[in-house]
């Protein structure tokens, strides 16, 4: 851990699964962090784990240098608002909620993007709540950032926190590309489990799928089980996107149904190619991104340069500020 990162004094703001595994990481790291969470026997639970849980929200982000927040997607905004009004203009505010575009431009809109950075930590599980949380849930997982022009500063401290601390990667991405990014990663597999799932639920034969259910289907339905609610508020926070790449989905679903009722097996077999290669290019090789900055250089350069490791399928695995220089390291794809 860099000196200045062990030096932080953190609090995390909502402590389900993500927040919750924030915060355990934190207080596990020696960092000097405080939680909040409206629900008092979230509180005890923090509390009879030995970590610093207060009642009061401004007692919990007061003279703190970073806070994460947690939470339900709807609420974020408005947390958002409260927690900048409770803490300093020089405390960084960072989020952990699935979509980006809607909150990046509430902060602009309310004057935060000089402190405020969006985030979102790519893992976690179908449980929720701090009891399933895990210190290690971030370990080699993405974290994406989406700094502004204005935002490099508390940019570059979150780097530090999250790659040396939290053991994430971090991707760095415009609010836009990561919302078109991750309907097709994420939110449209949701609604794919959610389908077939239902289609089971639905079936003259659901209890003869549910005892032969094999790999593929386990793993293609594993997400119908997380929290209904948090699924339905991730998919309508980002309906444009999501309903764009279904779009997409379909169309290429029905050229396979297609292909199937054609007896194409050309067509299906060079469609399963591709998909494979597809599927297997995340284990390609990549090679290393080390790029300086002036500290007084126009931003412009320095923000296009992190949003293009993180939007060409790279990611940052460090961040070092001295004698007026930024230096980034990282990896992208070959």
């Amino acid at each position: 851990m860099g000196e200045d990162v062990g030096r932080l004094r953190v609090a995390v703001v909502g402590t389900g699964l993500i927040g919750g595994s924030i915060l355990l990481r934190l207080h596990e790291a020696g960092v000097r962090v405080t939680g909040w969470d409206p629900d008092p026997a979230t509180r005890a639970e923090g509390r009879r784990r030995g970590i610093d849980f207060p009642d009061e929200l401004g007692d919990a982000v007061r003279d703190r240098d970073v806070v994460f927040l947690g939470g339900p997607l709807p609420s974020l905004p408005e947390t958002l608002l409260t927690v900048a009004g409770l803490t300093g203009d020089r405390c960084i505010v960072t989020d952990v909620g699935s979509t980006k575009e809607a909150v990046a431009g509430f902060a602009a809109a309310h004057g935060l993007t000089g402190r405020f950075v969006p985030g979102h930590p790519m893992a976690g599980t179908e449980r929720a709540g701090l009891t399933a949380a895990q210190a290690g849930l971030f370990t080699d997982a993405a974290w994406v950032l989406c700094p502004s022009a204005d935002g490099l500063v508390p940019f570059r401290t979150l780097v530090g926190l999250v790659v040396d601390v939290l053991g994430a990667h971090v991707v760095p991405m415009s609010p836009q590309v990561h919302d078109r990014v991750v309907a097709l990663s994420s939110h449209v597999p949701h609604l794919l489990a959610g389908g077939l799932a239902g289609a089971a639920a639905d079936s003259t034969v659901r209890d003869a799928v549910v005892r032969l259910a094999a790999g593929s289907f386990r793993d293609g339905t594993r997400v119908a089980t997380t929290p209904a609610r948090r699924t339905a508020a991730m998919l309508l926070s980002n309906r444009d996107q999501v309903l764009r790449q279904l779009a997409e989905v379909r169309a290429a679903l029905d050229a396979l149904a297609e292909a199937v009722r054609d007896d194409d097996l050309p067509t299906l077999v060079a469609h399963y190619e591709r998909a494979g290669a597809v599927r297997a290019a995340g284990s390609g090789r990549e090679q290393p991104v080390h790029r300086a900055f002036d500290l007084d250089a126009d931003p412009a350069g320095e923000l296009a340069f992190v949003r293009s490791v993180g939007e060409s399928g790279g990611h940052l695995t460090g961040c070092a500020v001295a004698r007026g220089t930024v230096t980034y390291t990282g990896l992208r794809p070959a």
